[in-house]
């Protein structure tokens, strides 16, 4: 693996030639290993009911604040294949999503395609997470959508490349105030397909990104932790994605206790 060759590409580019190439793995894990308890133990968000219950159309009157989750729900789901709408549908789903449970909570702000850069075998590459969660500091929880109804395996990558750019210009930012950089930073990572998610953290070392701005392989392997949503049925999760309300409830469960990674 040493070997491999190792180019200055985008994240949007990166591949699972590159995972190996930086001795980055991935592990699958439970619910209880990943999120602390299982999915029967975990509590529901307190959002409206109606997103609970109801499938399909919202029913007349409900709630300002509830109407975009149908809105964007549906949009996603309407359109599988291709071009700019399924882009906007699913990032802004992701984007209302985090509102709604709160990710942006104590003065957050939630962004969409936004551009950072960083340093690889050298070179600078462009990173524009799909969307990301920043506070004063740091980028926290990055979302990588997937805009080609590609395997997941396509998305980690893209994910774990953002996550190293956020590290870097985190870093970097701490530096320009005259703090000291973070040695390790675990960001709480989500690739979305349509409205189904699958959840990750990401650790990032001091080690891991100097091997990869000066395009070396790093002795000390980097495991990601990678997290499926237990639903009913599992081969129907990419396609129904949080439309089914057995669906839904599992999949809101594992958001409301992925915040505790943020």
């Amino acid at each position: 693996m040493a070997n491999l060759i190792r180019s200055a590409r985008p994240a949007s580019e990166w591949t699972t030639n590159e995972l190996a190439a930086y001795n980055i793995v991935i592990q699958t894990e439970d619910t209880s290993t990943f999120l602390g308890a299982s999915i029967e133990n975990l509590p529901l968000p307190q959002v409206d009911p109606v997103i609970l219950n109801v499938e399909g159309r919202p029913p007349a009157g409900v709630s300002k604040s509830t109407r975009p989750f149908f809105r964007y729900l549906r949009g996603a789901m309407v359109h599988p294949l291709g071009g700019d709408g399924v882009e906007s549908a699913a990032a802004h789903f992701a984007s209302h999503l985090l509102g709604l449970l709160d990710y942006d909570e104590p003065d957050r702000v939630i962004h969409q395609r936004l551009q950072i850069r960083f340093l690889v075998s050298g070179v600078y590459a462009d990173a524009q997470p799909d969307v990301c969660v920043l506070d004063d500091e740091d980028f926290l929880p990055l979302v990588q959508e997937n805009k080609r109804l590609t395997p997941p395996d396509d998305l980690e990558p893209q994910l774990i490349a953002q996550a190293i750019a956020a590290f870097y210009e985190n870093n970097r930012r701490r530096k320009s105030i005259g703090r000291p950089a973070l040695p390790l930073q675990e960001f709480a990572g989500i690739t979305l397909t349509g409205t189904a998610p699958i959840f990750y953290k990401i650790p990032i070392t001091q080690e891991l990104l100097f091997a990869i701005n000066t395009g070396q392989y790093p002795a000390q392997q980097t495991v990601v932790h990678r997290f499926i949503p237990p639903v009913p049925d599992p081969n129907s999760f990419f396609d129904q994605g949080m439309q089914t309300l057995e669906n839904r409830r599992v999949v809101l469960k594992c958001y409301e206790a992925f915040k505790q990674f943020v």
